[in-house]
C-alpha cells in the first residue's frame, strides 16, 4: 500500500510532500482544535515595532512610485490592524486545508512549514498538478509590521495578499473563487468555525481573506538570542556574534540601512516604527542589489525585490527571489566579492561614481556576519502549537 501511494504522488510531481498531505486535511480529517482558542491577538513583536496599519496611512503608489503633489507625498488609509482569536483561529485552517487547492493537493502549509520559519527549503516549490513556482516561496515572521510583501512587492497589506496564491495557476489553482466559496460551504467543520468568527456561518471571499491574513498577521517572532541581548547589551553573545553585529550596523556595510531595526525588514513607509526618512528607494520595500547584469525577472522594476526580514534566516534557505545561494556564508560573499554593476544598482552598493563598491570583507568578518545571523532564530517561534497544522493527528 505503502509503495502504491509513493508510485501515485510520483505521477502527480507532489511525491516530496506526500507525507504532508497525507495528514492535512481530506474528507477523512477534520482539524483537531481547542476549546478556548489561542491568544493569537497577544503579539510578540520585537522591541519597538508596532503593526504597520496603527498608523491608519500609507503612502499612495501609482505604477510603482510615490504619488507627490506640491513636494509632499500623499497618503491612503490602511485601516488598522486587530486579530482576533477566533478569526485567526479560522485562518488557521484555511491556511492548512488542502481544499483550497483545485484539486485538493495544495495547502498554503504546503510550502510554508512552521519548522522553517513558513519556507519550504527548496528552490521553487510544488504547486497543485506539479507545476512549479517562478520564485523562492518566502518565510513568515512579522509581516504585520511590514508594508510590502511578495518578492516583487505588489501588496501592501496581508489582506491584499491572502488569496492571491490560492488563486494563482500555478500555486493553488483556484482561480474561480465561487468554486472555493462552494467547496468551503460543502465542508461541515466550517459551518461553527464561521459562526464563532463572524456570528454567522455565511463563507464569503472577504472573510476567507480577512482570517487569512489575521492568521498569518499573528505569526510574531521576538525571542530570539538578539532579542535577548537587547537586555543585556549583548552578554550573551560570543564575542564573535557581538563583532557580526557591529558590522552589520556599521557604515561601512551599511547592511542595517536596508534591513533596519529590530526586525531587520525594510524601513518601507509610515506604518515604518523607526521612523524612514522616504528620501532614499526602498520605500517599496524593494531593491536592487546587483544579482545580474540582466533579470530575467524583473521584480518590481529593473531587477529591484522585496528587502526581506532577516529574522529566523539561518531556517529559511535557500535564499533570493530564484533561491540561488544554497547558504548564508554564499549570501554574504555575494555583498563582499559578487555585486554586479547594474544600471540601476542601489545607490548603497556604489561609490557615489556609478562603480560597484564590493565590501571585500574578511574571512573572519564573513564569519562573523553569519555567526550574528544566526543569532536571529527564534526556536519558540518554530515549535509554537497556536501555528502548527490543526490536521495533524
Amino acid at each position: 500500500m505503502i509503495r502504491l501511494i509513493s508510485i501515485i504522488c510520483l505521477m502527480v510531481g507532489l511525491l516530496y510532500s506526500c507525507a504532508d498531505n497525507a495528514t492535512v486535511s481530506g474528507d477523512e480529517l477534520k482539524p483537531i482544535l481547542p476549546a478556548v482558542p489561542f491568544a493569537y491577538d497577544g503579539l510578540r513583536l520585537p522591541k519597538g515595532t508596532n503593526p504597520a496599519g496603527v498608523t491608519n496611512r500609507n503612502i499612495k503608489f501609482i505604477n510603482g512610485q510615490p504619488v507627490m503633489i506640491n513636494g509632499q507625498f500623499v497618503f491612503e488609509p490602511v485601516g488598522n490592524v486587530t486579530i482576533k482569536p477566533w478569526v485567526a483561529t479560522l485562518g488557521r485552517v484555511l491556511f492548512y486545508d488542502t481544499k483550497l487547492s483545485l484539486n485538493n493537493t495544495i495547502a498554503c502549509g504546503s510550502c510554508h512549514h512552521q519548522e522553517k520559519a513558513f519556507a519550504d527549503g527548496l528552490q521553487f516549490s510544488t504547486g497543485f498538478e506539479g507545476r512549479i513556482t517562478g520564485r523562492n516561496s518566502m518565510g513568515i515572521t512579522n509581516p504585520i509590521v511590514q508594508n510590502n510583501l511578495f518578492w516583487d512587492s505588489r501588496s501592501k497589506t496581508l489582506h491584499d495578499l491572502s488569496l492571491q496564491p490560492v488563486q494563482n495557476h500555478i500555486e493553488m489553482g483556484m482561480e474561480n473563487i465561487s468554486r472555493l466559496i462552494e467547496k468551503l460551504e460543502n465542508t461541515a467543520y466550517y459551518k461553527p468555525l464561521f459562526n464563532k468568527a463572524f456570528g454567522t456561518e455565511q463563507v464569503t471571499p472577504e472573510r476567507i481573506s480577512t482570517a487569512l491574513s489575521q492568521f498569518v498577521g499573528s505569526i510574531t517572532s521576538n525571542r530570539s538570542r538578539f532579542d535577548q541581548g537587547l537586555n543585556n547589551n549583548f552578554a550573551n553573545l560570543t564575542e564573535l556574534e557581538r563583532l557580526g553585529n557591529d558590522i552589520f550596523h556599521s557604515d561601512r556595510a551599511k547592511c542595517s540601512t536596508c534591513h533596519g531595526g529590530n526586525n531587520f525588514s525594510a524601513l518601507d513607509g509610515p506604518g515604518d516604527p523607526y521612523g524612514g526618512d522616504f528620501s532614499g528607494q526602498d520605500l517599496r520595500g524593494a531593491t536592487n542589489i546587483g544579482l545580474d547584469l540582466e533579470y530575467k525577472d524583473k521584480g518590481l522594476n529593473n531587477g529591484k525585490f522585496k528587502i526581506p526580514s532577516l529574522r529566523n534566516i539561518d531556517l529559511t534557505k535557500p535564499y533570493m527571489h530564484d533561491g540561488r545561494f544554497k547558504t548564508l556564508e554564499e549570501v554574504v560573499e555575494h555583498y563582499s566579492s559578487g555585486i554586479k554593476q547594474h544600471r540601476d544598482l542601489d545607490s548603497k552598493f556604489t561609490d557615489g561614481k556609478g562603480n560597484v563598491k564590493q565590501l571585500n570583507l574578511t574571512h573572519l568578518e564573513k564569519k562573523a556576519l553569519v555567526a550574528f545571523l544566526k543569532t536571529l532564530t527564534d526556536s519558540e517561534m518554530i515549535s509554537d502549537p497556536k501555528w502548527s497544522n490543526p490536521f495533524k493527528q
